[in-house]
């Protein structure tokens, strides 16, 4: 019968068969039951449930304040004062907080963060991160016009997906996309109807990309799909890696080969802590390389105030970068973005104060200078001097180098008695584990089955941008737990 109002018995309006194909398509992660399941344990513990721990330790995310990374003074002290403008004219305040708190806020229509804004972003702003990006590259230029301001880095890359991602070829169109990557992206190619090509990083070489597994992806993929994209993520997510110079250079020389549309995924730019380890932007490596490739690959550059050392994951401010667009190309962009009616004014206001903090001579440069630093060595010295030694000093466990980015991708050789059991389970080996050493030693990490890896290989992902203190808990309880694990399954 038609559905002509609200029933008795409550009949939904909209079944399932009714959704979107697209929508249905998308997979849900392996990493949201863990973290629920983290969630209600630390509930029983307040609870007065006995655990072998006192505490749930989560190095699942990406967060760093969630971590215990605590927030840059300067970038509070001017957003408050934007948000509350009578502070500016307090002495609460540092002189130079106030002027910059004035001058966002000029930018603004009515002098508020609660006004609308162009689609784009704040011409203001869009304008200091073109001066931002020329600097970073060594003086490439870089137009305004060619930056679109967002609520986070993830929703650029899902409007430039949306531009390359349609169903009016009889193939879906596919993106190569790395493996490992964080499960959001794949979601977003495949909730568009895209097809996710994956590519294999080289383990053992550092998770290196290489070109020739590009080549072997595109030929197995051919005649299922119609490639027109390769993103890359550096530094990488969760691998940890950062790609070189020469890297760079063939991935572009692949791109234009193929005639694919390069998307780099470079948000964790400020995260650099391997020795003798550079971050180049692919802009910067492109222009460089001369004509015609620097006239000809078209290119999609993301950065964001969620990672590197801002971290303000919450504030959701991002932004892409169009290379060798077609102008009436970007026109359509502009109406991918003009759907989304404004970025967030505090996102925004962020991106301003990630490319230009205190100088030298300002009133709030010596706690800056203090205080950024120490987030430096904090998450420099770690990886190299405790995280690695440990994790590759435990049988059954292995561990690549770490370069840049925010986490570290630890492969487990589980025994298989192990493996047999989770697929009794139902269950994939290392979120098995994963579900094992949440339980049993209240650490929650991400299972690599989330994020990609090849088959018969099994990872963990944990976030290294994390307290001293805290990680060589996670470290002490993990060691425990694996060895236990050993035991009973070897």
């Amino acid at each position: 019968s038609k559905r002509t109002g609200y029933c008795e018995n409550r009949m939904s309006f909209l079944s399932v068969r009714e959704i979107s194909p697209k929508v249905r398509s998308i997979n849900p992660t392996e990493l949201e039951p863990l973290v629920k399941r983290a969630a209600q344990i630390k509930t029983e513990l307040t609870q007065g449930v006995r655990k072998s721990y006192k505490d749930v330790i989560d190095v699942c995310w990406g967060d760093p304040h969630r971590g215990g990374v605590k927030p840059l003074t300067f970038v509070r002290q001017v957003l408050a004062a934007c948000m509350y403008p009578q502070l500016i004219h307090s002495d609460k305040l540092p002189v130079d907080v106030r002027r910059r708190a004035q001058r966002l806020l000029d930018v603004c229509d009515g002098e508020s963060v609660g006004s609308y804004t162009a689609t784009a972003g704040i011409p203001y702003i869009r304008s200091n991160l073109a001066r931002f990006i020329s600097r970073r590259d060594g003086g490439v230029p870089s137009s305004p016009e060619n930056i679109f301001l967002s609520s986070g880095s993830q929703i650029s890359l899902t409007h430039v997906l949306k531009l390359l991602i349609h169903n009016q070829a009889s193939l879906p169109i596919g993106v190569l996309t790395p493996m490992s990557t964080y499960s959001t992206f794949k979601m977003a190619v495949e909730g568009l109807g895209g097809a996710v090509i994956p590519y294999y990083l080289e383990e053992e070489r550092g998770w290196e990309l290489r070109v020739e597994e590009l080549r072997r992806v595109l030929r197995e993929f051919k005649d299922v799909c119609n490639p027109v994209a390769l993103y890359v993520i550096n530094p990488g997510n969760p691998t940890g890696h950062v790609q070189s110079r020469t890297s760079i250079e063939e991935v572009i020389r692949f791109a234009a080969e193929e005639r694919l549309f390069l998307m780099a995924d470079e948000v964790y730019q400020d995260s650099i802590f391997g020795e003798d380890t550079e971050f180049v932007s692919y802009k910067k490596v492109l222009s460089e390389m001369g004509p015609p490739l620097s006239h000809q690959v078209e290119l999609a550059s993301f950065h964001s105030v969620s990672k590197g050392f801002m971290g303000e994951c919450g504030l959701r401010g991002g932004y892409v970068e169009l290379v060798n667009l077609d102008p009436e190309v970007k026109k359509y962009i502009y109406n991918i973005f003009l759907t989304d009616s404004s970025p967030a004014v505090t996102g925004q206001l962020a991106l301003d104060l990630m490319v230009n903090p205190p100088r030298p001579g300002d009133p709030s440069y010596p706690v800056y200078a203090q205080v950024r630093p120490i987030k430096i060595i904090l998450w420099k010295l770690m990886p190299q001097r405790n995280i690695l030694e440990v994790l590759n000093n435990i049988p059954g466990i292995s561990c690549q180098p770490i370069t840049g980015g925010a986490f570290i991708l630890p492969r487990l050789h589980l025994p298989q008695g192990a493996v047999r059991k989770a697929e009794e389970l139902g269950m994939q080996p290392d979120l098995w584990y994963c579900k094992l050493l949440l339980e049993e030693a209240g650490v929650c990490v991400g299972p690599g089955c989330e994020y990609g890896q090849k088959e018969g290989t099994y990872h963990i992902r944990l976030r290294v941008l994390t307290p001293v203190d805290t990680m060589e808990e996670v470290l002490r309880r993990l060691k425990n737990f694996h060895l236990n694990f050993l035991k009973e399954f070897s």
